[in-house]
């Protein structure tokens, strides 16, 4: 019984080892990637796995002040890989999509006062149409005031890749990017995809309708050597305990949690909960 106890305490430890040194090796590969936040509303009232109360996103930007991240925009992380420019130490980008009235009232005013530069991806159609959507006032004050970047989050939030037509789905990217340029007079350039759908064709269309970045919902760092229109983000999102420790491990530990959260998707994909539920990712 004592030999059977000695090596299962031993391959529990080879089991640890193996699972520290390949976590380290993720670290090290993913280094120099950046963790593009996703988020979507902020606001006390709704529990949904879409929202973060305002009290929670206020604790997240201070620890991002107080632990040295800097705040830039996807522009900026682009033109740093492209064109050999210095990012700033522990850059770290915070986006949120489809463009709530809450972005404005609630986490606009944390972001200035940490003095954190935000990206908001707008459905330019729902702008100034719904009530819990930010108004064309909404969107120019924050444009305006540098702390808030305005980009494309498509024309009705259509999910991409189920349009009917490629005429569709160029209307869908073409014509939101110009709302945004006429409105608020700036230049367009990234897109966060619908539900993080994309194709090849999706790409083609992006690009042709002026786009220079893309940004999915699949769990990663943005990294110099990805595909500039599949841009992983770090979802803040998609759970209904959004505590400070689960930031933190999603922020700072997302190379190794990645695979992980990818291996837990395709296991429920498959039908497989059981085992999905074993992989602990925060």
């Amino acid at each position: 019984m004592k030999a059977l106890f000695k090596r299962l305490l031993l391959a529990a430890i080879l089991l640890l080892l193996l699972a520290v040194l390949a976590g380290a090796y993720q670290m090290h590969k993913h280094a120099g990637g950046v963790p593009v936040l996703n988020y979507h509303q902020i606001n006390d009232r709704d529990e949904n796995s879409l929202t973060i109360h305002t009290d929670q996103f206020e604790a997240e930007m201070k620890y991002l002040a107080d632990n040295g991240y800097h705040a830039i925009t996807p522009a900026e992380m682009l033109e740093a890989w492209d064109e050999g420019k210095e990012l700033p130490e522990k850059p770290v980008i915070i986006t949120f999509d489809d463009g709530y009235a809450d972005n404005y009232k609630n986490a606009y005013p944390v972001l200035k006062k940490y003095n954190l530069k935000g990206t908001i991806f707008v459905i330019s159609d729902y702008l100034g149409t719904y009530p819990n959507y930010l108004t064309w006032a909404m969107a120019q004050e924050m444009h305006d005031s540098g702390i808030i970047d305005i980009e494309s989050h498509t024309l009705s939030h259509a999910q991409l890749d189920q349009l009917p037509s490629r005429a569709e789905l160029d209307k869908q990217l073409k014509e939101s990017k110009q709302a945004i340029d006429w409105h608020l007079k700036k230049d367009v350039r990234f897109i966060a995809y619908p539900c993080g759908a994309f194709n090849e064709e999706i790409e083609e269309s992006s690009l042709a309708a002026g786009y220079k970045g893309a940004f999915t919902v699949h769990y990663g760092l943005a990294e110099p050597d990805q595909n500039r229109l599949q841009l992983d983000r770090v979802p803040v999102f998609g759970s209904n305990s959004h505590t400070l420790l689960r930031f933190k491990l999603r922020l700072s530990c997302a190379p190794i949690f990645a695979p992980l959260d990818e291996l837990q998707r395709n296991l429920r994909a498959d039908g497989h909960e059981f085992l999905a539920r074993l992989l602990l990712v925060p």
